[in-house]
C-alpha cells in the first residue's frame, strides 16, 4: 500500500486523467451495450440525459477522489476556499459569463449573413424559454462538475510546473481527447453530415483539438491564475456551455456545422492572441508555488 500511496503522490495528474477518463468513457460503452446504438435524434436524446450526467462524474468524482488521496483534510479546506473566493475584481466577472456568449453569438451572427441556417437557436426556436431554462441546467451542472475536476485539482498541480500558455495547452487538448466518445455516437443521428462517420469524427475531434475548446482553455488558465477563484472558472465554463446550447442553430448541419465550428475556433484563437498580446507576462508566468 506504501508504494502505491507513494505512486499516486508522485503522479497526481497521470492517474487523475486515468480515472476521469474510464468513469467517463466507460459510462458511455456500458449505455450502448444495455440498449444499443441510438438510430435517431430522440433515441439520442433520451439516452443521453442520463448518461451525460454520468459522463460528467469522471471530472468530478476524480478530481474529489484525487485530492483527498494525494492532500486529504488540507487539500478539501484549499478546495473550499477557492470555491467560495469571490471577492475579485468586477471585470474577471463579466469575462467570465460573457466572453464565451460574446464570441459564440457573435460568428453564428456573422455566419447567418451567408445562410440563414447558421441563425442562433435562441431567435428561431419555438420552445425559447424552455431552450434557455434547459441551457442554463445544464451549463450549471456541467461546469461545476468539470471544474472541480480540470481547474479544482489538476491547473494547480500543473501550474507548479508549466507556464499559463502550456498548463492551459495540455489541459485544452485532453479536454478535448476527452469528448471523443459522445462524439463517436453522435454523428450519424444528430447532424446528417454527408461524411462516414469516421472522417466526421476526426474532422470534429480536430476542431474540438486545436480548435475552441483548447483556446478558451487557455484563457481559462489565464483566468484563474490572475483570481484564483475557482468559482470564477465554474462561472466561465457555465457561459461557455450555455452558450453552445442555447444559441445552438436549430437547422444546422452537416458542412455546415463544420464551417461554424472552425470559424469559431479561429475567432477564439484570435481572442487569444489579443489577450496575450495585451498580457504577454502574465501568459508567459512561469510555475506557481502553490
Amino acid at each position: 500500500m506504501s508504494a502505491i500511496n507513494t505512486y499516486i503522490k508522485r503522479q497526481p495528474v497521470l492517474i487523475y486523467y486515468f480515472l476521469t477518463f474510464a468513469i467517463s468513457w466507460s459510462v458511455i460503452l456500458v449505455m450502448i451495450a444495455l440498449i444499443g446504438m441510438p438510430t435517431t435524434k430522440e433515441q439520442m436524446e433520451a439516452a443521453m440525459t442520463g448518461a451525460i450526467v454520468m459522463f460528467l462524474l469522471g471530472p468530478s468524482v476524480s478530481g474529489l477522489l484525487m485530492t483527498g488521496l494525494v492532500d486529504g483534510k488540507v487539500g478539501f479546506h484549499d478546495l473550499r476556499s477557492r470555491l467560495s473566493r469571490w471577492r475579485v475584481a468586477a471585470h474577471w466577472y463579466a469575462i467570465a459569463l460573457l466572453l464565451a456568449p460574446f464570441i459564440t453569438l457573435a460568428v453564428l451572427m456573422g455566419l447567418s449573413v451567408i445562410s440563414p441556417v447558421y441563425l442562433p437557436g435562441v431567435f428561431t426556436r419555438d420552445d425559447k424559454m424552455a431552450r434557455l431554462i434547459m441551457g442554463l441546467f445544464s451549463a450549471v451542472v456541467t461546469g461545476i462538475c468539470e471544474e472541480l475536476g480540470w481547474t479544482g485539482f489538476v491547473t494547480p498541480r500543473l501550474r507548479q510546473r508549466y507556464s499559463v500558455l502550456a498548463t492551459g495547452l495540455i489541459i485544452g487538448v485532453l479536454w478535448g481527447l476527452w469528448h471523443i466518445v459522445p462524439m463517436a455516437i453522435w454523428p450519424s443521428v444528430a447532424y446528417s453530415a454527408p461524411l462516414s462517420p469516421a472522417v466526421y469524427i476526426a474532422v470534429r475531434t480536430l476542431a474540438f483539438l486545436v480548435g475552441g475548446l483548447v483556446a478558451f482553455r487557455v484563457l481559462m488558465v489565464w483566468v484563474y491564475d490572475r483570481t484564483q477563484s475557482l468559482l470564477v472558472l465554474i462561472l466561465m465554463h457555465i457561459g461557455l456551455t450555455a452558450a453552445n446550447i442555447i444559441y445552438e442553430p436549430e437547422a444546422i448541419g452537416g458542412t455546415s456545422n463544420f464551417i461554424a465550428d472552425f470559424i469559431g475556433a479561429a475567432a477564439m484563437w484570435i481572442v487569444v492572441g489579443v489577450f496575450f498580446m495585451a498580457n504577454s507576462v502574465q501568459f508567459s508566468r512561469q510555475p506557481l508555488s502553490r
